[in-house]
């Protein structure tokens, strides 16, 4: 008697410890031991599972009782018991009751204990899957701190913990030039969860350009509370982010909350993202407007918008801006366009191919350019033609917010 308690108190510690180390509740453990327990009873004595577990965690006791059908004269043994037999259990017991036979699962054949013990196990399983899944959703297209567990050195692939759950980094989730090591802790965005036979899996990412957006969520109360909006990012990770902010509230500064005091919100945002670079912009619905800004740190002297409603413009710079406002291999350009969504034409003010400023002047309201079509050699070409000085590192002039 002794030796079955000392079992069972055994077995609660045994998933007590499960519970601590996977995160699988207790109480979901005892119900696959129930299940378990019915399987092997079915096995055992000829398919009846008409049987009664009860687990009491609290005192560590772990019953089972296989009902079987009083009887006068017994036929099947498995399901039935004769009123003399019966009355050893329960005195009042008659024709027609039923009465429960106290089970030791040392008594279960081979098959029977192999089956239970192969469905406990599936439990263990169902619960980790579960766990993962539950996890996972928790921070569904959210950010998440995650520990690097481990690096494949053939493909970069990166195994992190999230809680108590597992996910993959693939390499081209990682930020270019970023130095993943084992013990690091990071964080990652949560773009997607994926569910299959072999369970759920977190798709995630840490150069998707929500996760420059939920960061800004953390550092500034005024996005939290609503005061101040992110209208629109883009990212290039690794190098620059875009983000167009705006206030709701016209006594608070939009750009300068989410800088900060000495650039310190801004600053931890950086850090975070191995000293990717990052312009606050302020938005503006009129679209010159925005697109102006956008462009910045160059300056702009013209917007002219596509007048047939395509988000299509041509934007004329000072000529010794037009390298700054193109960017490093077009960078700053293509980031403006992303961020508001125009195609965007750049030129400079000499002319960009040697037009007639005077007399074509209305044509060249209606022109649009190749935009962002153009390959980094015709835009060489345009420098060398408009006779420019190209700084040996644009983006050493670009002003970072």
């Amino acid at each position: 008697m002794n030796k079955n308690k000392e079992q069972e108190e055994n077995l609660f510690d045994a998933l007590k410890l499960i519970e601590k180390e996977k995160g699988i509740p207790t109480e979901f453990m005892l119900a696959q031991i129930k299940k378990a327990i019915v399987t092997a009873c079915k096995n055992s004595y000829g398919g009846n599972d008409d049987v009664i577990v009860k687990c009491d965690e609290k005192t560590g006791k772990l019953e089972a009782q296989l009902n079987k059908t009083v009887v006068e004269e017994v036929t099947d043994i498995n399901r039935e018991i004769s009123v003399y037999e019966a009355r050893k259990i329960n005195p009042m017991a008659s024709e027609g009751d039923k009465v429960g036979i106290a089970l030791d699962p040392r008594n279960f054949g081979r098959i029977a204990v192999s089956t239970a013990r192969n469905m406990i196990r599936q439990g263990i399983r169902d619960g980790e899957k579960e766990q993962a899944l539950s996890e996972y959703q928790s921070k569904f297209q959210d950010i998440a701190t995650a520990t690097v567990e481990q690096i494949d050195p053939s493909t970069g692939n990166a195994t992190l913990r999230l809680g108590k759950a597992i996910a993959t980094l693939p390499k081209n989730d990682q930020i270019p030039g970023e130095v993943l090591n084992i013990g690091d802790l990071i964080r990652v965005y949560v773009v997607n969860i994926k569910t299959s036979d072999r369970g759920p899996k977190a798709i995630i990412s840490r150069t998707h350009p929500d996760l420059v957006k939920r960061l800004f969520e953390e550092q500034v109360p005024e996005i939290f509370e609503g005061v101040i909006q992110i209208k629109s990012i883009s990212r290039e990770a690794g190098s620059r982010t875009k983000i167009a902010v705006i206030s709701t509230n016209p006594e608070v500064d939009a750009v300068g909350a989410c800088i900060g005091p000495k650039g310190q919100r801004v600053g931890n945002i950086v850090s975070q993202l191995g000293g990717e670079k990052i312009d606050i912009i302020e938005y503006n619905e009129d679209p010159v407007e925005f697109i102006k800004k956008a462009l910045s740190p160059a300056e702009v002297i013209k917007v002219a918008v596509n007048k047939d409603g395509e988000k299509i413009c041509r934007v004329t710079v000072p000529d010794n801006q037009l390298s700054l406002a193109i960017g490093n291999r077009g960078q700053n350009v293509r980031l403006a366009a992303k961020l508001t969504g125009w195609k965007i034409d750049i030129r400079p003010e000499s002319g960009f191919f040697g037009e007639d400023d005077e007399e074509n002047d209305d044509e060249e309201e209606e022109y649009i350019g190749d935009g962002l079509e153009n390959d980094e050699e015709e835009i060489a070409d345009a420098q060398t033609n408009a006779d420019i000085n190209t700084p040996e590192n644009p983006d050493d002039d670009e002003k970072e917010e």
